[in-house]
């Protein structure tokens, strides 16, 4: 497996996600909603809902507002939302791919092949890059949990396939359909994660250089302020002297 991405801590310590916050807090509102509607509005009884108010609460949404997002899925005022999956190329065809929640089919395929326009990449088919990543389950605790030997002895008695442990914190990864399983054994051995969740985990990462890293935080950006996109995952890396520079 690739090694975790430096470059999605290199963006958290540098306040993209507080920067993002109120639209963060829409998104995981969202996913709160859809995975109600779809399964029981109780999370013990629903693992996708379960996982997104944890994901909920790892980011201090407050729990009314997680509340009201389930009783809205419970209404017949929820909106109806479809999940898509786009799948392109940005500059220096590094792999992208873009997962979203939408209530408008045009809209969303409209603004997303025009962001890859506008950085210098296309829109390609679904499947024309995920073939070159895995969908596994990704478990985050912060570094001072524990030590990376007791955090891999626990995740291997929870079920997970593979640790990664660095300065920035503890990545364990497992099966999808195991990750609701996994996520509440881990909990009881080291306490609440940081984030549970589904990922497309790249099999390689690509080094980019200063030009191509900063036209793909533009794509990155443009993708991410979009309020039908949940989640956009990539295979390149960013080598700790071109980080410095952006």
């Amino acid at each position: 497996m690739a090694g975790h991405s430096k470059w999605a801590n290199i963006q958290h310590r540098k306040g993209k996600q507080d920067k993002l916050r109120s639209k963060m807090f829409s998104k995981l509102a969202k996913e709160i909603t859809v995975a109600a509607k779809m399964g029981d509005p109780d999370p013990d009884k629903n693992p996708r809902l379960r996982l997104a108010v944890k994901a909920a609460r790892s980011q201090s949404m407050p729990k009314d507002v997680i509340d009201r997002a389930i009783k809205k899925s419970q209404g017949g005022d929820a909106a109806d939302y479809t999940e898509i999956r786009y799948e392109g190329y940005g500059p220096n065809g590094i792999a992208v791919i873009v997962e979203c929640m939408t209530d408008n089919l045009n809209r969303t395929a409209s603004n997303v092949r025009s962001y890859f326009t506008k950085a210098g990449g296309n829109l390609g088919q679904t499947g024309s890059v995920s073939h070159g990543f895995d969908r596994v389950g990704e478990i985050t605790y912060a570094a001072d949990v524990a030590d990376a030997d007791t955090v891999m002895m626990a995740a291997l008695e929870a079920g997970a396939d593979d640790v990664e442990s660095d300065e920035d914190g503890h990545f364990i990864y497992c099966a999808m359909e195991s990750l609701s399983d996994v996520s509440d054994a881990l909990e009881k051995a080291l306490g609440e994660s940081q984030e549970s969740k589904l990922i497309w985990k790249p099999q390689a990462r690509t080094e980019v250089d200063l030009e191509t890293a900063q036209k793909l935080m533009k794509l990155i950006d443009l993708l991410e302020e979009d309020d039908d996109v949940q989640e956009v995952t990539h295979n390149f890396d960013v080598p700790e002297d071109v980080a410095a520079q952006l």
